[in-house]
């Protein structure tokens, strides 16, 4: 039996190469990952499988508590998975939210953005897109693609 794909994911076009993107991806997170007002504070982000991602949010009203996982795999300039299910030395952590993902593909002379979230259960994807998954996580691809597409 198939286990449904409660997934939410966004797919933009960016006129930049994989590596231009990724590199922002992982070198320039601050500038990037929370739409803004909010921004976002790096507190430590080990791109390998295993490694600790840790950040907080930070709104107009004040800090949010730290979103804390691991990365479960990373192929650079290809593909970044991410969860809240587990905290480094696969300690489980709860309760789990989703699995995140990035992939970067080859597209038409740039590049095929597509990031999104699968959730373990429809309450978790209706719960993550009733707080702007889609508006939040299109605004945040957005931000990526202008830094990735500006010249340097």
């Amino acid at each position: 039996m198939t286990q449904p794909l409660f997934e939410l994911a966004i797919e933009r076009q960016i006129n930049a190469t994989p590596e231009a993107i990724y590199k922002v991806w992982t070198e320039r997170t601050e500038e990037w990952f929370a739409p803004k007002p909010f921004k976002t504070r790096i507190i430590e982000q080990d791109f390998r499988p295993g490694g600790r991602s840790c950040l907080v949010m930070v709104g107009p009203d004040g800090e949010t508590p730290p979103m804390e996982g691991v990365f479960l795999e990373v192929v650079p300039n290809r593909s970044i998975v991410f969860t809240d299910a587990f905290t480094v030395g696969w300690i489980p952590q709860s309760p789990a939210f989703m699995v995140g993902f990035a992939t970067f593909t080859p597209h038409e002379g740039g590049t095929l953005y597509r990031a999104g979230a699968r959730h373990w259960d429809e309450e978790s994807l209706k719960k993550h897109e009733a707080m702007g998954f889609i508006p939040g996580w299109t605004k945040v691809a957005e931000q990526l693609a202008e830094l990735a597409e500006a010249p340097r």
